[in-house]
């Protein structure tokens, strides 16, 4: 086995290495010409630096029984699913060239991913090229809002589709359906929040009269951040969303002035600086919704557990989220049965991806337990 720096082949095998592991020819010269990088955006091929080539019968181990026709396909590499969510591998079948994922845990299941492995370096590479904007949706830079997200759904969909007959395996289905969401919001270069969300935005997606608007009365003394104020004001949040409702019942409270009837066990309990929380709404499972007055950090108040959680960067990139839960929901029907309910899992993390593109608070280092994270994984809950 070679490998060299990135930006090049970083890993090639020999013939001798391929022997008794792969007869597939053309699957044979990619790997001894060409090789695989040993990362793109979405998936690693490093697994083959540290163990070389495995059968899914050797990396399995342990207790789990596989079955005969699985047992010699080849462990290659592994999809970069977000912090804190298990690996699943992937597979290649030697005899048909095939690439299938399955996670090495348990009893392997594997799925389709790609008909061959030079198909599945395309399909990453044109992922590379929406996460980047260049290549054939450089046209798109620079371009946001519903039309765009239509947009370079449509061309990625379409790349995908590119000699496969149409049938489009459910991971890529769900990456070409759900990435481009990302580009609905540009940075917030005029809002002075992470995001310039335009309230158009928001209208269209929960209807009019369903987005609620605050007054500068509406708003406590201690809400001091401007770009909060003119947001809540301007722009907005809808009423009511996928497992959030906004408080409509205005002028919007403190923390502390929301658990002023409360017992004094409960008041005594809240943060030393509730004072500085504005409660916008609540999500499910007791959790009260608020945002730092002085800093504009979105959190979550978690009644039960009497302890603050980071949420959102801002009011803007909570509204995306929102957005994005709730235009999830309208697109079920192009991804079906085959992706919502047998690689659930795929969806989560494809739109685990896509918010942390925008807003990366549920994976960094000091996110100890992060809401949208936890809910989106959660396949009984039936969020997605």
């Amino acid at each position: 086995m070679s490998t060299t720096d990135a930006g090049g082949p970083a890993i090639t095998l020999t013939e001798a290495e391929l022997d008794g592991y792969v007869t597939h020819p053309p699957t044979r010269g990619l790997l001894t010409g060409a090789g695989l990088p040993a990362r793109t955006d979405l998936l690693t091929f490093s697994p083959l630096r540290t163990h070389g080539l495995r059968t899914l019968a050797d990396a399995a181990g342990g207790p789990f029984q596989v079955a005969e026709e699985l047992r010699d396909r080849l462990v290659i590499g592994e999809l970069l699913n977000p912090e804190r969510m298990d690996r699943e591998s992937i597979l290649l079948d030697g005899a048909t060239g095939e690439i299938t994922t399955a996670y090495l845990f348990e009893p392997p299941e594997p799925r389709p991913f790609a008909p061959s492995l030079d198909t599945l370096l395309r399909f990453a590479a044109v992922a590379e090229e929406l996460t980047g904007l260049r290549g054939r949706f450089a046209s798109l830079a620079g371009e946001y809002g519903p039309s765009t997200v239509a947009e370079a759904s449509r061309r990625l969909l379409a790349l995908f589709e590119e000699g496969t007959g149409g049938r489009v395996p459910p991971y890529w289905k769900a990456a070409a359906l759900i990435r481009p969401l990302a580009l609905v919001a540009g940075p917030g270069t005029a809002s002075g929040l992470a995001l310039d969300v335009p309230g158009r935005v928001l209208d269209q997606e929960f209807g009019h009269g369903r987005v609620v608007r605050y007054e500068e009365v509406d708003f406590p003394a201690t809400l001091t951040h401007e770009p909060t104020r003119r947001f809540l004001r301007d722009t907005g949040l809808p009423e009511e969303a996928v497992l959030f409702h906004a408080d409509t019942d205005v002028p919007l409270p403190t923390l502390r002035e929301y658990f002023a009837d409360r017992p004094r066990h409960a008041q005594d309990a809240l943060p030393a600086h509730c004072d500085h929380l504005i409660r916008l709404g609540h999500l499910v499972e007791d959790n009260s919704l608020v945002v730092d007055g002085r800093t504009g950090a979105v959190l979550t108040y978690s009644e039960p557990e009497r302890t603050l959680y980071a949420l959102n960067t801002d009011v803007s990139t909570l509204a995306f989220t929102l957005w994005l839960l709730h235009h999830e929901r309208t697109i079920d029907g192009h991804l079906g049965n085959e992706l919502t309910t047998a690689t659930y899992d795929q969806l989560a993390a494809a739109m685990i991806h896509t918010l942390s593109a925008l807003d990366p608070t549920g994976l960094l280092p000091d996110t100890d337990w992060h809401y949208w994270t936890d809910a989106f994984q959660d396949e009984a809950g039936g969020v997605l």
